[in-house]
C-alpha cells in the first residue's frame, strides 16, 4: 500500500485564499463560487492517496445555478436551510473529485 499526503504549501495557499477572498468581497457574494471552485482546486490538486494524486473537475458555473438556488432556499426558510448548505456543498465538492489514471 503506497503512502498517502498532503504536498501544498504555505504561500501558494496564502495566495488562494486571499484571492478567493477578494473575489467574494468585491463581488458582494456573488462570485463566492469562483471562491470556492478555487479553494477547492487547491486543496484537492495537493492531495495524495494511496499514491493518487486527486484532480478536481467542477467549475464555479456549474456551482453558480446551485448556489443562486440553495441561497434562495436559506432566504425563503429565514435561513434554515442554511444548515443543510455545508452538507450540500460537501456531496458537490467531492462528486467533482477524481483520482488522476496512471
Amino acid at each position: 500500500m503506497e503512502k498517502s499526503y498532503f504536498d501544498g504549501g504555505l504561500a501558494t495557499y496564502i495566495g488562494t485564499s486571499i484571492l478567493a477572498v477578494l473575489i467574494t468581497v468585491f463581488t458582494l457574494g456573488i462570485c463566492a463560487p469562483w471562491g470556492l471552485c478555487m479553494l477547492y482546486n487547491w486543496k484537492i490538486k495537493h492531495t495524495i492517496i494511496e499514491g493518487k494524486r486527486l484532480y478536481f473537475d467542477g467549475t464555479a458555473i456549474q456551482l453558480f445555478g446551485n448556489w443562486i438556488k440553495w441561497l434562495l432556499l436559506t432566504f425563503i426558510t429565514i435561513g434554515i436551510y442554511g444548515f443543510w448548505l455545508k452538507i450540500k456543498l460537501e456531496k458537490w465538492r467531492v462528486k467533482h473529485t477524481h483520482t488522476v489514471v496512471q
